[in-house]
């Protein structure tokens, strides 16, 4: 099943039905494919923000959302999404229009973007792209940019503070990022995450990069702290840190423009977490894989791919809840004084490993 052929095959054929030229049928499919990776990640987002919940709710000791819905308040998310929905959209006095309106689709949209490059198995993709990796963090920094333009167009000292945080944060913690992801692509020999995970496959599981290479399991602690940084996460979550800056750039924010960010952040949250299982953790691997075949294998090989990021994920939920926040000053010191020596140490390390060992 190869879901790039599958929304090519059907835009073509609506065009050729209704008569219409093959360039109409490549917009089709293209729609086709913006609309399922838009309900995907709406869905997503809702699940996980249920989600965290009800995490948060579990290590404070309490039952978090029981109501909306029925079980364990599954509704919860969908309840407040009509809620914002509802809201009254409001700007600030004196604030630009155009930015102030543009800042949130731009962020959204670099979120959605990156899903186009995120495989769900060898045969369920939407494009195979060679430069994938170098693709999502490429278009992913784009965010930063409508970060900024929140900031700037609220019209608002806070605002503009965490919009500089931001900007800060995840320009210094680009750095070790890619030098961790580095370490997986030596190995592999490849930007595409497609190949890259398929190069792990193996009956045992011991074919993962964080397997095969001593350096690659320190990449892999180094990758997960810089996404938390990257996806401003807590404990680095300053740019949005309620107790400085009552909610950062989204302050002014509200009704649909304000679930725009939270959209953005939960389906950025599932990227690096894909990302991180597709380089080092074997991507949709499972020792008896190899067993299926055909329609079983894709289907199963997504469930897995997918359950594996979702443990990822948690984990960021999980450590949300758990660790206080740091200050601004500690984050910029962790990434330049820490963090990106030990992303060098690990890329000649894993370099001299595949050469000589």
């Amino acid at each position: 099943m190869n879901t790039q052929g599958a929304f090519h095959g059907l835009g073509q054929d609506l065009a050729g039905g209704l008569g219409l030229p093959g360039g109409i049928g490549m917009l089709i499919s293209a729609s086709i494919g913006i609309a399922a990776v838009m309900g995907a990640v709406t869905v997503l987002a809702m699940y996980l923000i249920w989600q965290e919940r009800k995490v948060a709710a579990h290590i404070q000791v309490r039952l978090g959302p029981m109501r909306v819905g029925g079980w364990h308040g599954w509704a919860q998310s969908i309840a407040d999404g009509i809620k914002l929905l509802m809201k009254e959209d409001l700007r600030p006095g004196g604030a630009p229009k155009v930015l102030f309106y543009m800042a949130p689709a731009l962020v959204l949209g670099a979120a959605l973007a990156t899903f186009v490059a995120l495989p769900l198995s060898t045969n369920i993709f939407i494009a195979d792209v060679n430069l994938g990796v170098f693709y999502i963090f490429g278009i992913g920094a784009l965010s930063v940019i409508g970060v900024i333009m929140a900031g700037w167009a609220s019209n608002n000292k806070w605002s503009v503070l965490g919009a500089i945080r931001e900007a800060a944060q995840v320009v210094s913690y680009e750095i070790p990022l890619g030098l961790s992801l580095l370490v997986p692509v030596l190995m592999h020999g490849t930007l595409s995450l497609r190949s890259a995970a398929d190069a792990q496959a193996g009956w045992a599981g011991m074919q993962w990069a964080v397997f095969t290479n001593p350096f690659a399991a320190i990449a892999l602690v180094l990758f997960f702290v810089a996404a938390l940084a990257n996806a401003g996460r807590a404990p680095f979550d300053l740019p949005e840190s309620e107790s400085e800056l009552v909610a950062g750039f989204h302050t002014e924010f509200s009704g649909i423009r304000f679930s725009f960010f939270f959209l953005a952040e939960y389906a950025h949250m599932f990227v690096v977490s894909a990302v991180g299982v597709a380089l080092f953790l074997g991507g949709w691997h499972l020792p008896g894989l190899s067993l299926l075949d055909g329609t079983a294998h894709d289907v199963a090989s997504a469930v897995i791919f997918i359950a594996k990021s979702w443990i990822v994920v948690t984990l960021m939920m999980v450590i949300r809840w758990t660790l206080p926040r740091v200050r601004i000053d500690q984050v910029m010191s962790m990434g330049y004084r820490y963090l990106t020596p030990i992303g060098l140490f690990c890329v000649l390390g894993a370099a001299w490993w595949e050469l000589y060992l």
